[in-house]
């Protein structure tokens, strides 16, 4: 019966996902953007993925940072990811003086659980399950800042259900104008200055210095996102300056307007600062660090704070990384008790041929005191996933199976099922098999003016 659920479900996939994302794509009019709040709808996506019951806690607010090989932000490479080469790569210059790209990203989640309300719980990107998604729909147009031309610019549009949540914040109000912003990928202008080695400043919305993973699945070795990923930024919204210290070190500073680029906690921003360190041709290690307020008191004993570390060890045909991170904040409620959690996790990268590739993902999340997923829970999960890539001219379509087995324990940790327990109340499960079909196609090529 499940193995004939899902064969329907592919069968309801290749059928309607490009309907779907059509459809999805129209998104409803934003709001006036003078309101601070949350959307109505939001806030019902909000309350269902993270609450179990109508007064619990949550901080549900997605984001976007990336896992390329090359250990680099993502740079939107539509057509090219990670280390599979290919021919249209071949073919393009190193440094093309524009580019533009665009890709559509839709897969059906099967939950082994069928929770009547379709969610996959505490999660924030590619949480709709048992059902066809378009997940994510983009485009860009940019300029990279060199010697021979120092300003630089990226813009990106984007929509779909992964677009919804992600830099919003369950604890604070919405920044004024989201609802639009929230529509916009990357989008920044750049400067290298002609100082020393060259110190490259960038300013508007760019992608998060913290984690491993990217918002768009095209560009991460699974097509899931592990759970720290979910919890910490996808994107930024600030000023970036970044110098290389030597052929080895590179050094970063970056002010943002706070955790989440789509939330208005307050008025003080965040700061933050990365260190770079090429230790051999395959390894590269990262420190990062993000400190400010991510609630309405601002004094400096209720800031947040967040160290990343990021290990990486990459080959032509491996890639393995190490990422843990810590993140603690005293919250302004009565006793002012301080949150803690942390998170770890080990991906591994395969590449058989330009077509073929596999990862495995083990991960820990430890929420002691819910104050990120919005439950007291410690969550272990593995991903497994097989891809399949298809380069074609400029475009390349990508196919990936995947399998992702979660386990939540915590008083109130776990992941829905079908049926209630009550009246509008869905019972929960500490574990959760998912069963995941992804097609991503990735369009990419530049022009000279």
């Amino acid at each position: 019966m499940v193995m004939g659920k899902f064969r329907s479900g592919l069968l309801a996939l290749m059928a309607t996902w490009p309907w779907t994302a059509y459809a999805q794509a129209q998104d409803a009019p934003p709001p006036s953007q003078g309101d601070p709040k949350v959307s109505q709808g939001q806030t019902k996506e909000l309350a269902g993925i993270t609450a179990f019951s109508s007064n619990a806690p949550a901080l549900l607010a997605t984001q976007s940072k990336t896992a390329l090989p090359a250990y680099e932000k993502p740079e939107h490479d539509f057509a090219v990811c990670q280390n599979v080469p290919s021919d249209q790569a071949a073919t393009q210059p190193a440094n093309p003086e524009w580019q533009y790209a665009g890709f559509i990203d839709s897969a059906y989640l099967l939950d082994f659980n069928h929770p009547s309300n379709h969610l996959f719980r505490s999660r924030g990107t590619a949480y709709k399950v048992d059902e066809p998604i378009l997940n994510m729909a983009a485009g860009y147009l940019r300029k990279t800042a060199s010697e021979s031309s120092r300003w630089g610019m990226e813009f990106t549009l984007q929509s779909g259900q992964d677009s919804r949540i992600f830099g919003f914040s369950a604890t604070a109000p919405s920044l004024p104008g989201s609802e639009w912003l929230r529509h916009l990928g990357p989008t920044e202008v750049s400067y290298l200055a002609p100082a020393g080695k060259g110190l490259t400043v960038q300013a508007g919305i760019f992608s998060s210095f913290i984690g491993y993973d990217s918002l768009y699945a095209k560009d991460n070795f699974n097509y899931t996102r592990p759970w720290g990923a979910d919890f910490t930024p996808y994107l930024m919204m600030g000023v970036t300056a970044s110098y290389p210290l030597t052929s080895k070190l590179t050094g970063t500073v970056f002010v943002v307007n706070g955790y989440w680029h789509l939330a208005d906690a307050n008025r003080v921003p965040s700061l933050g600062g990365q260190a770079t360190y090429k230790v051999t041709g395959h390894t590269t290690l990262k420190e990062t660090v993000l400190f400010g307020p991510h609630q309405s008191e601002t004094g400096f004993e209720f800031w947040r704070f967040l160290w990343d570390s990021i290990a990486e060890w990459k080959t032509v045909r491996i890639t393995t990384a190490f990422e843990y991170h810590v993140g603690t904040e005293k919250v302004a409620t009565p006793g002012n008790p301080r949150a803690l959690w942390m998170f770890a996790q080990l991906p591994v990268h395969w590449v058989f041929n330009k077509h073929w590739s596999a990862t495995v993902r083990p991960e820990v999340y430890w929420d002691r005191d819910g104050r990120t997923t919005g439950f007291q829970q410690t969550v272990k999960a593995n991903t497994t996933t097989l891809e399949y890539r298809i380069p074609y001219r400029q475009a390349t379509a990508i196919v990936r199976l995947e399998h992702r087995a979660d386990d939540s324990r915590g008083p109130a940790g776990g992941f829905f099922r079908d049926g209630q327990v009550a009246q509008g109340l869905i019972g929960l499960t500490p574990t959760q098999n998912l069963l995941i079909l992804g097609v991503i196609l990735t369009f990419d090529s530049h022009f000279q003016p």
